[in-house]
């Protein structure tokens, strides 16, 4: 059985009105759309993951490794998870 690929999103849905860039995940739009659709391949979301995490620098890129690994870890992203304790 073929392990399914985790959306990237981690709960940081803002775009960069210059890039097109979300902060969270350095997806855009259509990437995202590309994502949510069944069909997509996960050979697709595999080199997609490599491509935006290419994209990210810096603390994007730290806090987007930190998160996707406790997303993948726990099953929701660490901003969900921060929220949830809140309430």
């Amino acid at each position: 059985m073929e392990n399914k690929v985790i959306s990237p999103c981690i709960s940081i849905c803002k775009n960069d009105p210059v890039t097109g860039y979300c902060y969270g995940c350095a997806r855009t739009i259509e990437e995202k759309k590309i994502w949510k659709n069944e069909n997509t391949k996960e050979e697709w979301k595999i080199k997609n993951l490599e491509e935006i995490t290419s994209r990210m620098k810096g603390w994007q890129l730290e806090t987007f490794k930190e998160s996707y690994k406790y997303k993948l870890k726990n099953g929701i992203s660490l901003v969900k998870k921060k929220l949830q304790e809140k309430n």
